[in-house]
C-alpha cells in the first residue's frame, strides 16, 4: 500500500534512534499522523488512534531484559492489530449449511466480481456455492454474474425482466437449495450510491435482509474509496448490520486507510482482501501478517519473536508457580513443558523459574538433560496416552505401557523413562514445598529471568 510504505522507514528510524525517549516518542507520533492522513484514514481517527499509543507508550514499564524503543514499537503493532480487527484471522468456514451470504456495497466497488472470487473460493474448500444476483437496476448485472458462474462452475439464479429483488431473491435461495443442493448462497445486491441520496435503495437492501435473513452481511469496500468509507460504513451499518468486510483493489498503488475506517464504523472485521481482477485473487485477511508487512516485517520479525519467546515464558511461569503452590503435577504438565522446551531452552533454566530452585539443586545435570530425540519420544508417548491416564499416571502398568509404547512408535523401556522422570520432579516439587517459609519469602521478591 503507497500510502503507508514510509510507515517501515519510520519504524527503522526510531529504533536506530539516539534522541531522548519522549522526544523521539513525540516525532514518531507526529510523522504516524502525517502518513495515516495521506493514507486516507479518517482524521478523527487518526488522533485518537494515536493519542492511544503516545498514552500507553509513556506510562507502560517495558518487561525485563526490552528495550524501551523495542517495546514502544511492540505497542504500535498490536494497536495496529487491534485497529484492523485484532488476534487471528476471520471465520471464513460457515457455522451451519444452508449459509447465506448477503453482498452489499456502492456502485463501482467491484461487488459482482467478488461474488464470483467468493465462489470460487468456497467451492475449493469443498462447499457447493450458488450465485444469485438480486440487482434489477444495472441491466448487465444479471449477464455479468452468469458468465462469471459459467466460468467458477457454480449454479446461478436471476430474473431478467422481474423487479422485485425480494420477490427474487426468495424464489431464487429456493431453488439453489432445494434444486441445486447448493450450500453456500452468495447474494449480489443493487449497488447504492451511499451519502442518503438514494435512501429507497437503502430501505430496500433492509426489506431485502429482512426477508431472506441472511446469516452474513458482507460489506464490499474499494480500497481507493479514501475518507468517504467511513461515512459510508456508517450508513450501511444502519440500514443492515454489517458481519464483515471484503477490501477490493488493495493492489500496490492502493492507499487503503479508507479499509480501516470502514472496520472502526462497523465493528466488523476484514475478512478477505482481493488484489487483482482474476477470480483467484481473493485471500483470508490476517491482521497480524498485513502488520507485519506494513511495518516492515525484516525489521521486526527478530523483535517480535523476542515478544513471543517473552509471552510463553510467562505462560510457563504460571504453570510452574501453580504446581508449586498446589504440590500437584500431572503429565499434562509434563506435555505442557516438552513443547516449550524448544522454544524456552534448556530444562534448568525452565526449572530455575520455581521459586527456590535454585537454592535447592535436587536434580544433577544429567539427570535433568534432554535431548531433542527424546522430548520428541516423550511428546508421542503422552499423546498416546488415555485423559485418565495423564491426571493419574499411577494407573500406568506394565499392560498399559505395551499399549502406549505400541501406540507410539517407541519401546517399553522408554516409556517407563518419561515415568520415571515424572516422579522426579513429583519429588522434587515435594523437597520444595517442605521447605518453610521459602515460597513467602521469595514471592516478594518476584519471578526473575536468567
Amino acid at each position: 500500500m503507497k500510502g503507508l510504505e514510509t510507515l517501515k522507514s519510520l519504524v527503522t528510524s526510531f529504533l536506530k534512534g539516539s534522541e531522548p525517549y519522549e522526544r523521539s516518542v513525540d516525532e514518531f507520533i507526529k510523522e504516524l499522523q502525517k502518513v495515516l492522513i495521506k493514507a486516507d484514514l479518517n482524521v478523527k481517527l487518526v488522533f485518537e488512534f494515536t493519542k492511544e499509543i503516545r498514552e500507553e507508550a509513556l506510562k507502560s514499564e517495558p518487561p525485563p531484559g526490552v528495550l524501551r524503543r523495542e517495546w514502544f514499537i511492540k505497542i504500535v503493532y498490536d494497536k495496529f492489530v487491534k485497529l484492523f480487527g485484532g488476534e487471528g484471522e476471520a471465520q471464513v468456514i460457515p457455522g451451519k449449511t444452508p449459509y447465506i451470504i448477503m453482498l452489499v456495497g456502492i456502485q463501482g466497488s467491484g461487488k459482482t466480481t467478488t461474488a464470483g472470487k467468493l465462489a470460487l473460493y468456497y467451492k475449493r474448500i469443498g462447499y457447493k456455492p450458488g450465485l444469485l444476483t438480486t440487482d434489477t437496476y444495472r441491466p448487465a448485472a444479471y449477464e455479468q454474474l452468469l458468465q462469471i458462474s459459467m466460468s467458477v462452475g457454480v449454479p446461478f439464479y436471476g430474473e431478467r425482466t422481474a423487479n422485485n429483488p425480494v420477490i427474487i431473491a426468495r424464489e431464487g435461495i429456493n431453488k439453489l437449495i432445494n434444486d441445486f443442493k447448493c450450500n453456500v448462497i452468495i447474494v449480489d445486491t443493487a449497488g447504492r450510491h451511499g451519502y442518503g441520496s438514494e435512501e429507497k435503495l437503502l430501505e430496500e437492501m433492509r426489506e431485502l435482509a429482512e426477508a431472506i435473513r441472511p446469516d452474513e452481511v458482507l460489506l464490499v469496500i474499494d480500497a481507493y474509496i479514501g475518507q468517504k468509507a467511513y461515512d459510508l460504513a456508517r450508513k450501511f451499518h444502519e440500514y443492515t448490520p454489517i458481519g464483515s468486510i471484503i477490501v477490493t483493489k488493495l493492489d500496490g498503488t492502493a492507499k487503503g486507510g479508507g479499509a480501516i475506517s470502514a472496520v472502526v464504523a462497523t465493528g466488523a472485521k476484514i475478512k478477505f482482501v482481493c488484489d487483482g481482477e482474476k477470480l483467484e485473487d481473493i485471500d483470508v485477511f490476517n491482521p497480524r501478517k498485513f502488520v507485519s508487512r506494513l511495518l516492515g516485517l525484516g525489521d521486526l520479525e527478530s523483535l517480535l519473536k523476542k515478544f513471543e519467546l517473552l509471552e510463553e515464558s510467562r505462560e510457563v511461569e504460571k504453570r510452574i508457580e501453580k504446581i508449586v503452590t498446589t504440590g500437584k503435577i500431572s503429565l499434562r504438565d509434563i506435555y505442557l513443558q516438552l513443547q516449550s522446551l524448544r522454544k524456552l531452552g534448556p530444562l534448568r533454566k525452565v526449572l530455575e523459574m520455581i521459586p527456590g530452585f535454585s537454592l535447592m539443586p535436587v536434580l544433577s545435570d544429567d539427570q535433568i538433560k534432554l535431548s531433542e530425540s527424546k522430548i520428541k519420544k516423550w511428546i508421542h508417548i503422552i499423546e498416546s496416552m488415555t485423559y485418565e491416564e495423564l491426571d493419574n499416571p499411577s494407573l500406568i502398568d506394565r499392560r498399559r505401557m505395551k499399549r502406549i509404547a505400541m501406540g507410539s512408535g517407541t519401546s517399553v523401556s522408554d516409556v517407563e523413562e518419561l515415568i520415571k522422570y515424572y516422579e522426579q520432579l513429583k519429588r522434587l516439587i515435594k523437597d520444595l514445598r517442605r521447605k518453610k517459609g521459602l515460597l513467602s519469602r521469595l514471592g516478594a521478591e518476584g519471578l526473575k529471568y536468567e
